[in-house]
């Protein structure tokens, strides 16, 4: 049992609890303790054993219970409970987008549904349209949503599919005959969402003892052989992984192969033939005799180009860039100074100011922007503006306490319906710098919404423009928005925008990165980290702006904390 299943476990609880009408702060515990068990570090078990994980911040004594419940017996009789008392099919319906629980309740009492196929009928023949506060446009969000969640159903996130793919090919490094297992596909190319995943194995002699070894691994649910170099295995945990194997000599080819996408690979074929090298299952030839390539740069190095970066792989001008020798050189953790956009105790983050500056100090960042919702988004525990100077004295405190980094006060304010920032100019002078962002009226059609931002790009206060298009992977599509629109006030304007790491948005989307680059744009990565377990975002969005082609220079905060605050003055001074 992972942390994957047991925060699934937690999460699926507070959901069902919603449903009947429990306490928001209940249902908020559990939702917090799902967080905290999913960026826990360490092994669970283990923790559990040793008492670790009764003091995890985020974990009471009733989701110790379950925690404890799932890991020893691998299910939650509270769960199963729930599970009797509420339909399934109503949990479905909290992930379509539009749907909240007053909504699904008055669904369920009014027509009696209880599946997504009768609301998806619903929706269709009119019945839902007539319900109080629905309507036809309502009605018809719902049928598109229900279509959407459909389409992403085989796919997961991006930081689960590397975490379990990490895992397994760790395994898959320990079996017998295996030197090295390696991942590749999708994962490897730091696609946002990913449907199988892929390995490419370093194998001694014969595959046959390999294949053996599959079929009588627990973990294996079941396996079809491809080829006779490639298999196609289904795990316990529901994964579907394609392995290939390759002799050492040729495990470089074997390994870019894997990892795709068919576009790039589809250039270095052209490239091949063009230079009269075949390109072969096998690897390259020429005249028939195979060219060794034991490393992916073996296999450039014979097409005359230099190595690209498996993010860049997409077949979107790359093969290009480097038959011309203009591949940049993309930016790296180690780039990024200030770690940006996270929430403390003061809104709805499980962290205090504290240990967010000491998570910082640990991982060397030169600055931290804390930066908690500001009071339009109560929901969320929105900063008021009474609690505003409380919060600064915190800062204020940490700043001394831990001197290697400094503490800026910073605000995620909400853009408002008219485009207008939540507080008032006065309030909002308070604050060091300020990420704006849209949290409410996602239904807004495209001109509107473009409207929306491009105002509150107007607004000097606004540094940052924070997870652009609003979307939430494998759950809700981007609102509609005129981005170029977007970009180009954001030239003119000096704003920011934000590649948001949280691993549900991964917004702006990394085709859009390189539009905004080329347009010459300022991009800054934010984490959106609601404890400093989610410190670990800022790799996502990392990895994400690589794939944007994006370079130190056109990073805000990888600038010095000096450079951080003169593009907030210099967005202050245009007023």
């Amino acid at each position: 049992m992972d942390k994957k299943e047991v925060a699934g476990t937690l999460e699926e609880i507070a959901a069902y609890l919603e449903l009947t009408g429990e306490d928001q702060f209940r249902v908020r515990a559990y939702q917090t303790a799902a967080r905290a068990v999913s960026g826990f570090q360490g092994d669970l078990p283990k923790a559990l054993a040793s008492g670790e994980l009764a003091e995890l911040k985020g974990i009471g004594p009733a989701t110790l219970d379950i925690v404890t419940s799932v890991l020893t017996t691998g299910t939650s009789p509270m769960l199963e409970d729930l599970r009797d008392r509420v339909p399934p099919g109503l949990v479905e319906m909290l992930k379509i987008s539009g749907l909240g629980v007053t909504k699904i309740r008055q669904i369920y009492e009014t027509l009696h549904i209880d599946t997504l196929a009768e609301l998806e009928e619903a929706a269709q023949d009119g019945r839902l349209a007539k319900l109080p506060r629905f309507g036809a446009r309502t009605a018809q969000k719902i049928l598109k949503a229900i279509q959407f969640a459909r389409q992403v159903g085989d796919y997961r996130l991006l930081h689960h599919a590397r975490q379990e793919a990490y895992a397994l090919a760790r395994v898959l490094a320990e079996m017998p005959g295996v030197r090295r297992a390696e991942v590749a596909g999708s994962v490897r190319r730091w696609r946002e969402v990913i449907g199988d995943l892929d390995f490419v194995l370093e194998i001694e002699g014969g595959p046959d003892r390999l294949v053996e070894r599959f079929g009588s691994t627990h973990s294996v649910r079941e396996f079809t052989r491809r080829s006779e170099r490639a298999l196609t295995l289904r795990f316990a945990s529901g994964a579907v992984a394609d392995v290939f194997w390759a002799a050492p000599m040729e495990f470089g080819f074997q390994l870019l192969r894997a990892t795709g996408a068919e576009e790039h690979l589809a250039g270095l074929r052209q490239r091949a033939e063009a230079l009269g090298l075949e390109w072969t299952d096998r690897g390259l030839a020429r005249q028939g005799a195979p060219l060794p390539a034991p490393t992916e740069e073996d296999v450039y190095r014979a097409l005359g180009l230099c190595w690209v970066p498996p993010e860049l792989r997409e077949g979107m001008g790359e093969v290009e860039a480097a038959v011309a020798g203009t591949i940049p050189e993309l930016i790296d953790r180690r780039d990024v100074r200030g770690f940006l956009h996270c929430h403390s105790d003061y809104s709805d983050g499980g962290s205090t100011v504290l240990e967010w500056a000491e998570a910082c100090r640990e991982r060397g960042y030169d600055y931290l922007g804390i930066t908690d919702h500001s009071q339009a988004s109560a929901y969320a525990g929105g900063l008021t503006v009474e609690q505003i100077a409380a919060q600064h004295a915190e800062i204020d405190a940490a700043n001394r306490a831990v001197p290697e980094v400094r503490v800026l006060k910073g605000v995620e304010a909400d853009i408002l319906a008219d485009g207008s920032l939540d507080y008032s100019p006065s309030v909002r002078a308070r604050f060091d710098f300020i990420i704006a962002s849209v949290h409410t009226r996602h239904g807004m059609h495209e001109p509107e919404m473009t409207d929306r931002i491009l105002r509150a790009m107007d607004d000097p206060s606004m540094a940052i423009l924070g997870h652009p298009t609003g979307r939430l992977l494998l759950s809700r599509e981007a609102y509609p928005l005129d981005l170029d629109a977007v970009f180009q006030k954001a030239v003119e304007c000096g704003v920011a925008i934000e590649i948001n790491a949280d691993p549900q948005r991964l917004d702006l989307d990394w085709r859009a990165v390189r539009r905004a680059l080329d347009r010459g744009v300022t991009i800054s990565i934010g984490a959106d980290a609601h404890s400093v377990a989610g410190m670990g975002n800022m790799e996502l969005g990392v990895g994400i702006a690589r794939k944007g082609w994006l370079t130190p220079d056109r990073l805000l905060n990888a600038r010095s904390l000096e450079g951080f605050l003169e593009h907030v003055a210099t967005r202050r001074r245009s007023s």
